[in-house]
């Protein structure tokens, strides 16, 4: 079974292996310009040298600290907005339409807003990634919330379980699948705020690395901060993928191995 799932993991990651090696050919073979689009090698040769100035990790650290900031923020606002709405019909007519207000309005029109509100520091960029996460895992938690089995309900009503057992015992565990799934939305979509938080105003990140690039040129530092933010998503899906399989350990899909885990 091990072996098995090893197999299954590395299978994913040959489609992505199979286009880079294509991506190489092409600009070795002057099919693409590298002026315009960098060789995989290219990226990697001014990688590693940013790694050895200090350019990269310095960055990237700042880049860090904000998505786990912002990230922290929103599943705290998510949450809590969640449990308001869902668990009350009062608590959703005040909190659910004012959410899905604010869900429709376009990230780069708040921006200005932001920045006159909370100044060119590193706030309106944590609150920029907090608001784009913050809506997954609401939407998520609510539905799961919204879509417990009602005979659970009744079966609380014939044990007595006052209303915090209820929500302890039954309503969180039977809503966590739909939380899960919310953080990794929520995470993905970090990443997206980041880049457009970290283009505005920014004197750090990995953002205001590549904007930078961009006025030389240098599109090999782009693809640098591409594959930086493309890495990023993928690990911390994973990890969010891990938290999963062991917070849901007691579901029969876990249990069994589970197609696609």
């Amino acid at each position: 079974m091990g072996g098995r799932r090893l197999l299954h993991n590395l299978a994913r990651y040959l489609s992505p292996l199979v286009l880079i090696v294509l991506w190489q050919v092409a600009c070795s073979t002057g099919l693409l310009s590298t002026r315009l689009v960098a060789s995989p090698a290219q990226i990697v040769g001014t990688g590693w040298g940013l790694v050895l100035d200090g350019t990269l990790p310095t960055n990237l650290g700042v880049s860090l600290l904000r998505a786990a900031t912002g990230l922290s923020l929103a599943l705290l606002a998510g949450t809590s907005l969640a449990l308001i709405s869902g668990l009350s019909r009062i608590g959703e007519n005040i909190v659910d339409a004012p959410l899905q207000i604010l869900r429709t309005l376009p990230v780069l029109a708040l921006v200005p807003l932001f920045i006159l509100w909370f100044g060119i520091g590193e706030t309106p960029k944590i609150l920029l990634v907090a608001l784009g996460s913050t809506f997954p895992i609401y939407l998520n938690l609510y539905k799961g919330i919204r879509t417990i089995d009602p005979k659970l309900i009744e079966m609380t009503r014939t044990l007595r379980l006052s209303r915090t057992q209820t929500i302890r015992n039954v309503i969180l565990p039977g809503a966590l699948p739909d939380l899960l799934v919310g953080i990794r939305f929520a995470v993905g979509i970090s990443w997206l705020m980041l880049v457009v938080a970290e283009q505005v105003n920014a004197d750090s990140g990995i953002g205001h690395m590549m904007m930078d690039a961009q006025d030389f040129l240098r599109t090999d530092i782009i693809f640098v901060g591409l594959a930086i933010y493309g890495f990023l998503g993928l690990i911390s899906d994973q990890f969010v993928r891990l938290l999963e399989r062991y917070a849901l350990v007691w579901r029969p899909v876990h249990l069994s191995g589970g197609a696609g885990k």
